[in-house]
């Protein structure tokens, strides 16, 4: 089980968030970063949103980085710590840009970019900003497969009802090979099908734990399957959050439990097919009690679930 870094203000959600991280500035999320790797956490994920509207902020917050703007620049103050999504919305621009954000940061960083793309939920952000939302699968579809045509092919060319392109050039080419690792996020069939065609890793949401088995079982039993899925990501607060970013009371994923209580849950996880879990940010005081508490993790859990 490898642990992923909850570092704290990149969202402000309201099932989740504590009241200190508000006061955490970019300066300290540097620090904390650094930190992270220091201590032998391997991933920092940065979740996006473009722009929330007002009657979403309740629950969703108003905070949010762009993805790969903040990926890239976690990556280039860290030396071994991977940098990923969670998510990037995918179809919200073009796949040319989004492939060489992601490749110049793979090639800057020696290779430690994992992205986790997902179609998105919140209509009137799709709205806001010019995206068809009920094209988004579609859009996805080719948008992923155009992509990774640019990302492998030495000539990339590609023919599309969005996206089309032929006689270029285009690198970097992302270091890792034959690609950055891709994950997508989120829980239909449809999204499911999607890993099994092109995906190295799966972000389950809404999925509950006990369900994560036979939603692999799903995705390795398709036709397309690549064979390629290796990772999947399930944080411990996770099923705190419902659809729409609902408040979910879940005893099972409260923060601050006891380390036989973590332990016994990642052992849990890693039972059901789990590679990745992040610890939650429990009630503190301020950041510096935090700096404590991702140490005692280290310290204390890490050992046991490596």
């Amino acid at each position: 089980m490898k642990l992923g870094f909850a570092m704290p203000h990149l969202l402000r959600l309201k099932a989740t968030t504590q009241p200190w991280e508000a006061d955490v500035t970019g300066a300290d999320q540097t620090r904390l970063a650094q930190w992270a790797e220091q201590l032998g956490y391997e991933m920092i994920a940065v979740p996006e949103h473009h722009v929330i509207p007002r009657s979403h902020v309740d629950l969703s917050g108003p905070f949010y980085f762009n993805a790969y703007a903040a990926m890239a620049y976690i990556a280039g103050a860290t030396e071994r710590l991977r940098v990923n999504s969670c998510i990037a919305i995918l179809p919200a621009q073009h796949p040319i840009v989004t492939a060489k954000a992601l490749s110049t940061m793979d090639w800057l960083s020696s290779g430690r970019v994992t992205i986790t793309f997902a179609v998105g939920w919140l209509e009137e952000e799709f709205a806001l900003l010019g995206v068809p939302f009920h094209e988004r699968g579609a859009m996805a579809e080719e948008y992923i497969q155009a992509i990774l045509a640019l990302w492998t092919q030495e000539e990339p060319e590609f023919e599309g009802r969005y996206v089309r392109f032929r006689e270029v050039a285009f690198e970097p080419k992302p270091v890792q090979k034959p690609h950055i690792p891709v994950w997508f996020g989120g829980d239909a069939d449809a999204v499911l099908r999607r890993v099994a065609r092109y995906a190295q890793g799966w972000w389950p949401f809404l999925t509950k734990p006990e369900d994560i088995p036979a939603r692999i079982d799903f995705i390795r039993s398709q036709p397309d399957y690549n064979g390629q899925l290796a990772d999947i990501y399930y944080g411990m607060s996770t099923s705190r959050v419902g659809e729409g970013h609902a408040v979910i009371d879940d005893p099972t994923a409260r923060p601050g439990q006891s380390r036989q209580e973590i332990l016994d849950r990642l052992g849990w996880f890693r039972t059901l097919g789990v590679t990745w879990s992040s610890i939650p940010i429990p009630p503190l005081p301020s950041i510096e009690a935090y700096y404590d508490y991702t140490q005692w993790i280290a310290e204390e859990i890490m050992p046991a679930v490596k």
